[in-house]
């Protein structure tokens, strides 16, 4: 089919027709068009506050959730910062819980009452609420976590306070404390000792483990005349001069410095602080001997030698002593083995004499040369180490007082048949004579009484 030419308007017509209708079918007639937008815009409309009611409740959700989150981390945040206070054990020092800890351990609900308070183990960070507790004389705060001294005002009456393994920097806050008697405060992070001049009566200062150094470290010891125990081990002083302040405490008695370096610089230390500090009778972890300061106060005058012969005086009197008791021993052991004659009478009326010993005569025997070589041998230590006594009888004469003359005047029957009154009244002990000696000394013993004098002898059966 052929174009048209541009110049015919009826082929214009009928080329141009179908066009309008391809594009106008789509749109369909104007009355129906009208309706279909309107409807698309209602349906936009709800779909927008659809959306927008939509919005509002996501926003509210939101904001619960926030809010429930803010609260979930608060209670998150005191919840793990009482966990954090509980893994670290810092527990305030409240009155219930001191009243409790009462109840616990089974003491006064009255708190003036109880004059010994066991706070040890507890986890307390600070002191506090201890102002009824007015009748405390012992106070046990070890093994916590203090860092400052205070707040013991109302404790007037407290002889023992026991802080150590703390965390307590400082000495002070300790002059009410007029009647303390005992500081512990070992195992800390003092320093310096201070604030102690205060305490008339301290005798017993424990402050090892610590973080004292210098002679300045230790100074005010000076200023503590009362101190007798003093414990300063397991420090870091490491000064020689430290003893020139120990010298200057009067009644120190005890002295402990192990696990110092000053140990290792002193030359011959224990003897050198023996001889230095007059009134010691304990040092580290042994005690200082007479003996031991007699030698070490020989050593420091005469050296070596000196000290030798000092202890081989000690060691000389020693076995003297120890001989002597050895022969009062055997001496007593002779007696008993021995023993006396018993008489005893059977059913008869017939008197049978006992045994005169549990043990067989050799053993006797025996035991008496051995009591007699020992007794000559030691007669003159005994000489020697007996006092000179005035006794009112001589017994190498047998001389007698005139108060006793009278009693020695007894009816024969009564005197002993080894004795014998002579005609100036005096009384004779017979001897044996030296020929009988040695089988004498061979017979077992018996002690006899005289009635006469009242003294008394061995004789052999």
């Amino acid at each position: 089919m052929q174009a048209a030419p541009s110049g015919d308007p009826d082929s214009g017509r009928r080329e141009e027709v179908p066009a309008p209708e391809a594009s106008e079918a789509p749109l369909g007639e104007p009355g129906n068009g009208g309706a279909h937008t309107e409807r698309e815009g209602s349906a936009v409309s709800t779909a927008d506050k659809t959306q927008e009611k939509e919005v509002n409740c996501t926003s509210r959700a939101d904001q619960e959730n926030e809010q429930k989150s803010d609260i979930d981390q608060k209670s998150g945040s005191s919840s793990s910062s009482q966990k954090t206070v509980e893994k670290r054990g810092s527990v305030r020092m409240t009155k219930k819980i001191l009243l409790d800890i009462c109840k616990q351990q089974k003491l006064y609900w009255t708190p003036y009452l109880n004059d010994t308070l066991y706070l040890h183990y507890k986890g307390f960070d600070r002191l506090e609420n201890l102002e009824e507790y007015t009748g405390l004389k012992c106070l046990w705060l070890q093994c916590n976590g203090l860092r400052k001294i205070e707040n013991l005002e109302a404790q007037t009456e407290l002889r023992s306070l026991y802080l150590q393994l703390n965390l307590i920097e400082k000495i002070e806050n300790l002059e009410p404390l007029q009647k303390l008697d005992s500081l512990n405060i070992s195992n800390n992070y003092i320093r310096t000792i201070e604030n102690l001049s205060c305490l008339k009566v301290l005798q017993t200062l424990q402050i090892a483990h610590n973080k004292l150094q210098t002679v300045e470290d230790i100074q005010h010891l000076q200023e503590c005349p009362s101190i007798s125990v003093l414990d300063l081990s397991h420090n870091k002083l490491s000064d020689p001069s430290i003893v020139a302040i120990l010298e200057t405490m009067p009644n120190l008695h005890v002295l402990n410095l192990m696990g110092n370096e000053v140990i290792k610089k002193i030359a011959d230390y224990r003897k050198t602080l023996t001889v230095r500090l007059k009134q010691l009778t304990y040092l580290d972890d042994r005690p200082v001997f007479p003996k031991d300061r007699a030698c070490a106060e020989a050593w420091a005058v005469g050296g070596l030698e000196a000290e030798k012969a000092e202890r081989e005086k000690w060691e000389t009197r020693e076995r003297k002593k120890s001989k002597i008791a050895l022969m009062r021993y055997n001496f007593y052991e002779i007696i008993s083995s021995v023993g006396e004659p018993a008489n005893s009478k059977d059913g008869d009326g017939s008197s049978n004499t006992s045994e005169t010993s549990n043990r067989s005569e050799e053993e006797a025997q025996e035991k008496t040369e051995k009591f007699k070589n020992e007794g000559f041998d030691a007669c003159d230590e005994v000489k020697t180490i007996l006092p000179n006594r005035e006794d009112s009888r001589d017994f190498t004469s047998g001389n007698m007082p005139d108060e006793g003359q009278e009693d020695a005047q007894e009816p024969d029957s009564y005197k002993c048949a080894n004795f014998s009154q002579e005609a100036d009244g005096n009384v004779h002990s017979e001897e044996p004579k030296q020929t009988e000696h040695a089988e004498v000394m061979t017979q077992p013993l018996l002690v006899e009484h005289c009635l006469c004098c009242g003294s008394s002898q061995l004789t052999h059966t």
